[in-house]
């Protein structure tokens, strides 16, 4: 409408034009009939209805950005259990293509309760009196990434995956010994993960996964630890929350061979992973048992935390409480705090 009303607008003004082009024609003198043109032709302003931005537009156009960022933030962070495992076929993005698994994380920072100096070592050729004068303070750093490398084999709803783990402790705040790396584990495993959709007290099932897993820390005695694994897991989820429940038992080794023969009564049977997303925040508490009584009923309570710093930058802070933060410490009992920045969360 307010097209046609414009063009009407510019058509009476060109009439008029006309008009007054052949009334100056008529006027005798020259500089008259100059003057009359130019008066004639000077044609009227006309200002375009357009549309006002105003501040409450502008306020709501924000807020629209704002949240299609903190939607792709969320996605980053990590979608369901089923996305992140690829089990919906249109979602698939190939094989042996990396991506993320564990929390991949840099603590420029960590103090210790109590150091491990003894390194608390159940081998007989052990002497402590030769043990380093470690620093309560250190280090940490741990990077996970898996691939998949069979889709729904066998026509099952269920993906294989290969996974690796590598966490490393290191003693940078002991300019005297060097600043060694303490403690690194390495963890490579294989998972075959199915889709076990159902519903139990309002929680939806997600996963079922059953895989072989090896942890040492590839150093020679007395040293030396390590353990294979097979760990079955059930995840589940319920709106922002997650909850895994991941047991395990250990494949023994021969008598004489095993460096660490009791560290199932220390390290654990089996865990709990409970994970709560708020916004951009991710929260996740790792508990361990031994599922053992007695003077053999131990474990750890890990809480992480990872926090917005900016974009595609998150705080990470962690606490560590119990045995087994590490291989070379199962038997030995700590409470550990961590601060650094992380990329990416708990799977």
């Amino acid at each position: 409408m307010k097209n046609i009303v414009c063009w009407g607008g510019l058509l009476l003004i060109s009439t008029q034009a006309m008009a007054a082009d052949m009334a100056c024609s008529k006027i005798a003198g020259d500089s008259e009939r100059l003057a009359c043109y130019d008066q004639s032709n000077k044609l009227p302003v006309i200002v375009a209805d357009l549309p006002q931005v105003t501040a409450a537009d502008k306020a709501a156009a924000e807020t629209a950005q704002k949240a299609e960022y903190e939607k792709i933030q969320l996605e980053r962070l990590g979608s369901g259990m089923v996305d992140r495992w690829e089990l919906d076929p249109n979602k698939s993005t190939g094989v042996f293509l990396p991506k993320v698994y564990k929390p991949t994380y840099i603590l420029p920072i960590t103090y210790t309760s109590s150091v491990n100096r003894a390194q608390s070592l159940p081998a007989a050729n052990f002497d402590p009196a030769n043990a380093p004068q470690l620093s309560a303070a250190e280090a940490k750093f741990q990077i996970s990434l898996k691939a998949k490398v069979w889709e729904h084999p066998m026509g099952l709803d269920a993906n294989l995956w290969a996974g690796y783990t590598q966490s490393s402790r290191w003693q940078i705040y002991s300019p005297d010994l060097s600043r060694p790396f303490r403690e690194t584990n390495y963890e490579p495993e294989v998972m075959m993960v199915f889709h076990t959709p159902y519903e139990i007290f309002g929680w939806q099932g997600r996963i079922a996964s059953l895989s072989l897993n090896h942890q040492s820390n590839g150093r020679a005695l007395p040293l030396s630890r390590s353990w294979n694994r097979i760990i079955g897991e059930i995840g589940v989820e319920r709106e922002d929350w997650s909850l895994s429940l991941r047991p395990w038992w250990r494949i023994k080794e021969k008598i004489g061979n095993d460096d660490n023969p009791d560290i199932e009564n220390y390290a654990g049977r089996g865990e709990v992973l409970l994970t709560h997303t708020m916004q951009r925040h991710v929260f996740t508490l790792q508990a361990r048992h031994s599922l053992r009584s007695g003077a053999n009923s131990r474990g750890s309570m890990q809480l992480d935390w990872a926090f917005p710093l900016g974009t595609g930058v998150h705080g990470y802070l962690q606490l560590f409480s119990g045995y087994g933060e590490s291989l070379i410490d199962y038997n030995f009992k700590q409470t550990k705090l961590g601060l650094g920045i992380s990329l990416v969360e708990w799977r």
